[in-house]
């Protein structure tokens, strides 16, 4: 299989929620790490009628048992991953006080829910250990909603503050509320 056909399978299977591949180049990038460790190589190379150089790519013996290894590893040992949302949630530098932050975390939900909705939907006709992927990001998807749903919620209700902020009063929340009032004036 050529890389141009790789990457469109790729987006067509929607694998793309797991390897990516939005650049044609990094797949070339790949195919060129891969073919140098030995793991594919080259079996045709064509060219059509004003269509550009195609090379075909099969993966060697050494390549089949590497990617054995790999999924074997990856199933059965966790590793240790470094996603981006833990380390801002770890820092918290930026929302102005619970109530933005709340909203800043029902912004997220908003935004995962139709990711949500997409992982979901049922795929005619391929079987269901084709797409197990689709469920395991649904599964950690809904999960995460959950959890982002309840400390909104604790924010909003005071149970979840900044420990640099003193409880307020109702006093304070009406002082608050009348420079506000004159601000927007």
């Amino acid at each position: 299989m050529h890389p141009y056909r790789m990457q469109t399978l790729i987006k067509e299977r929607g694998k793309d929620l797991v390897a990516n591949v939005a650049q044609r180049n990094s797949v070339y990038q790949t195919i060129d790490a891969l073919e140098r460790a030995g793991l594919i190589r080259a079996t045709e190379t064509s060219r059509d009628e004003n269509r550009p150089e195609r090379t075909l790519y099969e993966a060697t013996p050494d390549g089949r048992r590497a990617l054995r290894a790999w999924i074997r590893h990856g199933l059965a040992e966790p590793s240790r991953e470094f996603p981006e949302f833990p380390a801002v949630l770890a820092t918290l530098y930026g929302p102005e006080d619970e109530q933005d932050l709340a909203d800043l975390l029902r912004q997220r939900i908003e935004t995962l829910l139709p990711r949500l909705e997409m992982l979901e939907q049922p795929v005619p006709g391929v079987p269901r250990i084709y797409l197990i992927e689709n469920e395991y990001m649904a599964a950690m998807l809904r999960a995460e909603i959950k959890w982002l749903r309840a400390i909104a919620d604790d924010l909003e209700s005071g149970e979840l503050v900044y420990p640099t902020r003193k409880p307020e009063t109702s006093r304070s929340k009406a002082t608050r509320a009348r420079k506000s009032r004159r601000r927007s004036k």
